[in-house]
């Protein structure tokens, strides 16, 4: 991870952020005798390491000190703002080498007023922010270098648990440094709710400044970008975490065509099929994404899926938790042509799927705002009074502490008019110090306190 403070629950991001871990006995890793010449990684690494950068970061970030209780009916709850400079360390690796294209981490360069790159050839260069994604801590930077070695992507949906791999990355600022270990498990998420995760799960080392660098297969090939640990001491303990390669390059797509994530939504509502709702629904297996509920005009809608399908396969890839498809689903863009397995009364059926426009909807609150988080922000869809559309509201979560409540509409944020969640999005990340939301509830006009 960076050098930077983040906070660590279950899981750390790694700008700074991933700990030490023993080596794993590699049981399976062949032998030689001493006739033959013995095993090693070495002539693949040496056309791969030249792909992996060092990247540092120089910035500011805003902060704003705490009112004492017993001034706050004087002075309210927001203190001073300030603004403190940072220094950080992580990796990248270059995906595109005509172009100067790196792949990092999101976290890596937020809030960055200056990246610099470093190569291990020894040559240093500034780089420029082309886009980022947050909420799947996907970023893209360009330099303008001659002879760049970039490293080949492979096809991540075609990792089995088992598989090698190598993290290769710059950990706490000691230089270029290998790891290997296996691919551990598929699929995982949940380390933040406000995140769309669908991790490679491995244990090779991965320490503190490997944000952004390279998790690749025995061919040398980028299967994954290491972004995150699950580190309870502080320290490695064999669980890393990184993002597909196969995800992040629907998103670096978009970035490049657009300067942003243009993100495709499907339209439907639903959760994981348990056990008990596969048996009530004759399914021998709790493997799919089970669908509740359809939103009219919708891409689900137009393509037929309908409430009580289970989505088992995305273009023949198997899906195995909802939280597997929604993930890959938000990184496709909008307009993207799908084929979806369903399993309806117990008969497979595919349907062709064309993603619209998210325009908004379904959007994870928190990700805009800590204060929101525990409820869902869409549209209105009345055209009389534009706004955003509070639903879902989690009990005892920050949205329902605040104040807001199910059906309030958003129209204002301090004194700025709101009309979508774009506008709600944008105010708050120029407006970091924002107080409060003016919400209709009813036919009712109040202001809710969120800073």
């Amino acid at each position: 991870m960076m050098t930077k403070k983040l906070s660590l629950i279950s899981a750390t991001f790694l700008a700074l952020s991933i700990g030490f871990h023993a080596a794993p006995s590699h049981a399976a890793w062949p032998s030689a005798s001493s006739s033959q010449q013995m095993p090693s990684l070495a002539p693949m690494l040496e056309k791969v390491t030249p792909g992996v950068v060092s990247i540092k970061v120089e910035g500011t970030q805003k902060t704003q000190s705490r009112v004492p209780e017993a001034f706050r009916p004087f002075l309210g709850r927001g203190g001073q703002n300030t603004e403190k400079p940072f220094r950080g360390l992580g990796s990248g690796v270059i995906i595109d080498a005509k172009e100067g294209y790196i792949l990092t981490n999101h976290h890596v360069i937020n809030n960055a007023d200056k990246i610099k790159v470093s190569l291990n050839d020894g040559r240093s260069f500034d780089a420029k922010m082309i886009g980022s994604d947050p909420e799947t801590d996907v970023a893209l930077i360009q330099i303008e270098a001659d002879s760049l070695v970039e490293v080949k992507k492979a096809n991540s949906d075609n990792l089995r648990v088992g598989d090698f791999t190598v993290a290769i990355g710059y950990p706490f600022g000691l230089g270029q440094t290998v790891t290997s270990g296996i691919v551990s498990a598929l699929g995982r998420s949940g380390l933040n709710r406000q995140n769309l995760e669908n991790f490679i799960q491995t244990d090779a080392a991965i320490n503190s400044g490997n944000s952004g660098g390279a998790l690749v297969n025995l061919n040398g090939e980028l299967i994954g970008i290491n972004t995150a640990i699950i580190a309870p001491s502080g320290g490695n303990v064999g669980i890393g975490f990184a993002i597909p390669i196969n995800m992040a390059n629907n998103l670096v797509s978009q970035i490049i065509e657009f300067g942003e994530v243009r993100r495709g939504s499907l339209g439907i509502r639903g959760g994981e099929l348990t056990q008990e709702l596969a048996e009530s629904f004759g399914q021998k297996s709790n493997h799919g994404a089970f669908v509740s509920q359809v939103l009219e005009d919708s891409a689900a809608k137009e393509a037929g899926i309908e409430p009580g399908d289970i989505i088992t396969k995305i273009n023949g890839r198997a899906i195995k938790v909802f939280s597997d498809l929604k993930a890959k689903i938000v990184t496709m863009g909008a307009g993207t042509k799908l084929k979806l397995t369903v399993v309806r009364d117990g008969k497979e059926k595919t349907l062709n799927v064309t993603l619209k426009k998210t325009d908004g909807a379904d959007v994870k609150a928190g990700a805009i705002h800590p204060a929101l988080e525990g409820s869902n922000l869409s549209n209105s869809e009345d055209s009389r009074v534009k706004g955003v559309v509070v639903s879902d509201v989690v009990p005892n979560s920050p949205a329902h502490q605040v104040g807001l409540r199910n059906e309030d509409l958003i129209i204002g944020a301090d004194r700025a008019r709101i009309k979508n969640v774009p506008d709600l999005r944008a105010y708050v990340k120029d407006h970091k110090d924002v107080s409060a939301l003016r919400v209709k509830r009813g036919d009712t006009i109040l202001y809710i306190l969120i800073n």
